[in-house]
């Protein structure tokens, strides 16, 4: 052979394992796809499962206010106790409220609450729907010429949208009690001075904000909860990994959601 030849190496071969990995990833994006566009033209059309949406918002709101209230108020109080040390160093105390209200009502309030939604209503959902796809409840539901997915799937959606927004406002105004108990007791600020202070930094943005970002949220949740549960398959371990995987994702989601919502508002500040 030429010594001025060059050999002409062959290509290297792909993995298969990571061809493999990719494929099902792009499969599952494109399942979701499908669970929310059959999700918007469902929800628009007849018949309207009223009595089943206030069902789920009960379920949703009225049952999640106990951990809500606590949590919410706990945040506040240590919120505004751990605050302190780093303001009095500059003798500006009299800022925590106002620092407490922007960032209970901007980032905090809506954050736990779909934290803890994700993880009682998100796994809830999960389980309930993958209880019933195993026990083949589903099934029968499409035989019998019922509409499941709407029956199973856009109620829930719709009950979390519309509960989590409100309790976010809830767990936002018990942060802000909790944080007036530990003002009151350290600086002796009186209520109507504390909620002066509280709502004078805050703008319609800021409202926006919170709304949207709760909106999101309560959506995200019951999305998720309802894709894992609704596609559970493998028996009782099914249902298990369905309610998991809908708390990790859904949290997971969330988290992001916050990053590109904040930014998004920020440019309008």
């Amino acid at each position: 052979m030429d010594k001025n030849t060059t050999a002409i190496e062959p290509a290297p071969k792909q993995d298969p394992a990571i061809k493999r990995w990719l494929v099902s990833v792009f499969i599952d994006f494109y399942k979701v796809f499908q669970f929310v566009a059959r999700f918007f033209r469902e929800v628009f059309f007849p018949p309207y499962e009223f009595k089943e949406v206030m069902k789920q918002c009960y379920e949703v709101g009225v049952r999640s206010l106990t951990i809500i209230s606590v949590t919410a108020f706990i945040i506040g109080v240590i919120f505004t106790k751990q605050s302190r040390p780093s303001l009095s160093e500059f003798g500006a105390t009299s800022w925590l409220p106002r620092l407490v209200s922007i960032a209970i009502m901007r980032a905090l309030a809506p954050l736990i609450t779909a934290i803890i939604c994700a993880g009682k209503v998100g796994s809830s959902i999960g389980a309930e729907l993958g209880s019933m796809r195993v026990t083949e409840q589903i099934d029968a539901m499409e035989v019998s010429g019922t509409k499941p997915f709407k029956y199973l799937v856009v109620t829930r959606v719709l009950a979390t949208s519309i509960t989590v927004p409100i309790l976010a406002t809830y767990a936002g105004l018990i942060a802000l009690i909790g944080g007036y108990v530990n003002v009151a007791q350290n600086e002796g600020t009186s209520y109507t001075t504390f909620m002066e202070q509280v709502f004078e930094p805050l703008n319609f943005v800021d409202f926006t904000s919170s709304l949207a970002k709760s909106i999101v949220f309560g959506f995200t949740i019951g999305v998720v909860g309802c894709y894992q549960g609704y596609n559970s398959t493998k028996g009782t371990e099914g249902v298990g990994k369905a309610a998991n995987m809908a708390v990790v994702t859904a949290m997971f989601l969330v988290f992001i959601e916050e990053v590109i919502i904040v930014q998004i508002f920020g440019w309008f500040r």
